[in-house]
């Protein structure tokens, strides 16, 4: 037994070989009241698997039990268990996205024949068909070529071309644009009767900046919303009964543009689609996230009144529309329909995790021998690093640490602009400490020796699963940005005697270092912006000498700060952000800082001291920091450090003179 389902074998059989077998069938009220002439079909969705198969942060190398398609697969078990009719489909990202795809793509490689793990997890699974995300493009078309080539299932994508005609219509496709599956269906009298289901694809067509080096010159991409509105009526000509859209692309605004990135509610509009599930995103819905959205009912999963979903991430959730279908004059129709979005875990009140499904034995044994072998890749060096990344005085001087995220983050935004509009502004970054000590502990702190750099070490180094973006801000916005991170200190008397430097209700990741520019933060002055962002004192001025490239900074230059998607988005209320993004990465910023390392050989990531406080004569602060940090302040510039005794709660105390 395999645990693959197919249409041919019994439920009961497949579900004999898995972890749901003892599980309990329960009837959809769907299925319990369907009619003679009525039928339901539950369509299962996974989106954004990004290589997740096993439950493991390959980052942080430790099980966790909030990601994996083995524990998604045991959700798709109890569905097929609970309904006669059931389709199960993918909608994209799912070869790229931790460090068993880059194990494959960069080490194992792919030849023809070869078989990619979650290739053969999703056989395992037995899915009806997928689409292509962005991030399947990332290594390359030869290597998408190669593990596609294994799937037991089609793959369909209607809006990227290697030859395009007059109208998509017209257009040498990339992969089949659309499928049509014949099935049959059991309806409320026991009877079967055939049904023909339309299933089409669709990806952003950023990919072609995203992944220019792969793709300019060999395909080339399309609008969503115009390429179905070519594409779905062709579907129903050749006789499909229901359409559905796999839409690799967000829930946004309902105001259609040409080349929208996220064109879900749009796409919901076109006449002839059924249903959709959405992606991209990693997100839920229905969910109150999405509350407030045009053209979106949020609480019954409904897009332009269509049943649409969104299954989060990483197999976070199993996506769910239940359509009630009814078959009048030989054709089907939907006439009512629920969605969900079925979660693998649940998080308590005390912020632990419950796992609320077993893993699925099969389709482990589908991608054991990469997942070890990836183990063994992300401990091995992947680098080197010539200086000691910890962030033991991250929050008093500039950080090696923090430095090494910033200089990643540039490095790569300097790629994506390159051939924009904006390319040949000043490209800046900031980035934050995460791990300061606080309520995490006095060893609370990243800390990664001279020498070998290995994949897990990242983990250390960038605590979230956060991806790169870029803003456009003026000159007068990156001081105000730094005068809303300087919120991190305590005004200090000038003159005063240990003042108490940090202020303990400011947390640590919104204390943004800006690389690429210099400046002086004068601690005599009180902060310009609140605890949460609010202006309090407007007059004030803590940020001085602020220089790029040893000229002041006017309020009227322009900027490109390259940052993550929490800060861009406004995450923190600072100044620039919101309604400044300029560029949305599809990478997060842990694998940017791994192809960093990578592609540097040996980093040296050491602070070159580009922000340091303003002088106050006779003045002395204190701050508390980890006790290792005694053994490294030797090497901290910009700022006299001496220690100064034990602080509370096992923390090291340390004296600044200003």
């Amino acid at each position: 037994m395999t645990g693959k389902f197919t249409p041919s074998m019994s439920r009961r059989a497949f579900l004999a070989g898995t972890s749901a077998g003892a599980a309990l069938i329960v009837l959809h009220p769907y299925s319990a009241r369907a009619a003679a002439n009525q039928a339901h079909l539950r369509i299962m969705e996974t989106t954004d698997l990004h290589v997740h198969v096993y439950p493991y942060d390959y980052y942080a190398d430790r099980p966790i039990d909030t990601v994996g398609l083995s524990r998604t697969a045991s959700i798709i078990e109890q569905i097929r268990a609970e309904a006669t009719n059931t389709l199960l489909v993918d909608n994209g990202d799912f070869l790229q996205g931790n460090p068993m795809g880059d194990y494959i793509a960069y080490e194992r490689g792919m030849k023809e024949g070869d078989m990619h793990p979650v290739i053969a997890a999703m056989n395992t699974v037995g899915f009806d068909v997928a689409t292509i995300g962005n991030h399947e493009f990332n290594y390359g078309l030869d290597f998408l070529s190669k593990a596609a080539a294994g799937a037991d299932f089609p793959i369909v994508l209607a809006n990227i071309a290697t030859e395009t005609g007059a109208g998509p219509r017209d257009d040498t496709t990339l992969f089949k644009p659309y499928v049509i599956l014949d099935r049959e269906v059991t309806d409320g009298a026991g009877e079967t009767h055939p049904i023909r289901i339309g299933i089409i694809g669709f990806t952003p067509p950023q990919v072609m900046n995203w992944d220019r080096k792969h793709l300019e010159g060999n395909v080339q991409a399309r609008d969503i919303v115009e390429t179905a509105e070519a594409y779905v009526p062709e579907i129903r000509e050749q006789g499909a009964d229901i359409v559905i859209a796999l839409s690799h692309s967000g829930i946004g605004s309902a105001d259609r543009e040409d080349g929208m990135e996220n064109a879900s509610v749009p796409l919901a509009g076109v006449d002839g689609i059924d249903a959709l599930v959405t992606g991209h995103s990693h997100l839920v819905f229905p969910s109150p996230t999405y509350a407030d959205y045009a053209a979106v009912d949020a609480e019954a999963g409904l897009i332009h009144g269509k049943p649409a979903v969104m299954g989060g991430f990483w197999g976070s959730h199993l996506g769910l529309i239940d359509l009630l279908l009814e078959r009048e004059g030989g054709e089907w129709r939907v006439v009512s329909s629920t969605t969900e979005a079925r979660p693998i875990s649940k998080r308590n009140e005390d912020r632990s995790i419950t796992a609320l499904v077993e893993d699925n034995a099969a389709v482990l044994e589908a991608a054991r021998a990469d997942h070890e072998a990836t183990l063994a890749y992300v401990r091995r060096a992947v680098g080197e690093t010539a200086a000691p990344l910890h962030s033991y005085f991250a929050l008093v001087a500039d950080d090696p640490s923090v430095q090494i995220v910033s200089k990643a983050q540039q490095w790569y935004i300097g790629q994506m602009l390159a051939g924009t509009e904006y390319e040949g502004l000043p490209i800046l970054s900031a980035a934050a400490p995460f791990k300061a000590g606080g309520r995490g502990g006095p060893d609370y702190y990243t800390d990664v020796p001279v020498g070998p750099v290995a994949i897990k070490n990242v983990a250390d180094l960038y605590l979230y699963p956060n991806t790169v973006r870029a803003v456009k801000v003026t000159g007068a916005q990156l001081r105000d940005w730094l005068e809303r991170s300087a919120g991190m200190f305590n005004q200090v008397e000038a003159g005063a005697s240990d003042a108490v430097l940090l202020n303990p209700d400011f947390p640590s990741y919104n204390f943004d270092v800006i690389d690429g520019v210099t400046y002086q933060i004068d601690l005599s002055q009180p902060s310009k912006f609140g605890p949460k962002g609010e202006v309090e004192n407007a007059e004030a001025q803590r940020i001085v000498n602020l220089a790029f490239e040893g000229a002041p900074v006017t309020d009227d230059m322009e900027f490109v700060i390259a940052t993550n998607n929490y800060r861009a988005s406004g995450g923190g209320n600072f100044p620039g952000t919101g309604d400044t993004i300029i560029f949305e990465g599809p990478d997060t910023n842990r694998d940017v800082i791994v192809r960093y390392i990578v592609e540097q050989g040996t980093i040296n990531p050491s602070a070159d001291a580009n922000w340091s406080f303003a002088p106050l004569d006779g003045t002395t602060v204190l701050f508390e920091t980890g006790p290792k940090a005694r053994e490294l302040m030797g090497d901290v510039k910009g700022v006299t450090i001496e220690e100064a005794g034990d602080g509370a709660d096992g923390f090291a105390l340390f004296r600044i003179t200003l």
